[in-house]
């Protein structure tokens, strides 16, 4: 629709990874006020684990979770040791958290129960197979329940176990 709505004053968007990494470099050596916008939503990878690994030694900077962080990545040891002063592994190194953490909870990207399941419903067909792949044990097991209730014929949770049997 031509709609843009990031597209305000003083916006800066990086495409390029030289560029990127330019910018990384230039926050780090001067500190200058800026709030990131970064798309890796467990800290496990990509452009934010830059940002991260530059800043996050550095008390004059904060860092604003929105949403969850799954338990064993870095987002979740960002957000338990930040406050208290820890560190967290990043590319195989460790740094430690000096800027300050803060989290706004009740925010996600992904449908609810209900609606996954009512999705699978819309399908119109039998499913053979699907994978859950996010969430901690719990959750991803009863979702998994979830789907063979909708009749999902084969349910695998990858990082967990191979089938899920009811």
């Amino acid at each position: 629709r031509g709609r843009r709505p990031l597209a305000f004053p003083n916006l800066t968007t990086l495409d390029d990874h030289g560029d990127h990494l330019r910018a990384v470099e230039a926050l780090q050596r001067t500190a200058r006020p800026c709030v990131v916008i970064a798309a890796s939503g467990m800290c496990t990878g990509g452009r934010v684990v830059d940002y991260l690994e530059a800043l996050l030694g550095d008390p004059r900077h904060d860092l604003l979770f929105v949403g969850y962080q799954a338990r064993g990545t870095p987002g979740r040891a960002i957000q338990t040791y930040g406050p208290r002063g820890g560190w967290v592994d990043l590319d195989g190194e460790r740094h430690v958290i000096r800027a300050r953490v803060h989290t706004l909870s009740g925010y996600s990207a992904h449908a609810d129960r209900n609606g996954l399941r009512a999705w699978v419903r819309a399908l119109g067909g039998p499913v053979r197979r699907a994978f859950v792949v996010h969430g901690e044990a719990g959750p991803a097991f009863a979702m998994a329940r979830l789907l063979q209730e909708e009749g999902v014929e084969d349910v695998v949770v990858p990082k967990l176990g191979e089938r899920f049997d009811l």
